[in-house]
């Protein structure tokens, strides 16, 4: 109902929780918390460089 209102949606959230859903699965057998949040960390904030890396890449040719 709160697209129809203010045309918000939640995709956003949504894919975030999906992405540390998979990285905990993919990191089964980690002990620590410290431990999977650094893995989480390394993951997202890779996706966000490679991501603006690509995109500078893309407007300079």
């Amino acid at each position: 109902m709160n697209y129809f209102a203010d045309r918000v949606t939640s995709g956003f959230v949504e894919r975030l929780n999906n992405k540390i859903r998979t990285i905990t699965r993919r990191c089964y057998g980690i002990r620590k918390p410290s431990t999977l949040f650094q893995r989480l960390w390394l993951n997202l904030e890779a996706r966000l460089f490679y991501a603006t890396k690509w995109r500078s890449t893309l407007s300079t040719t």
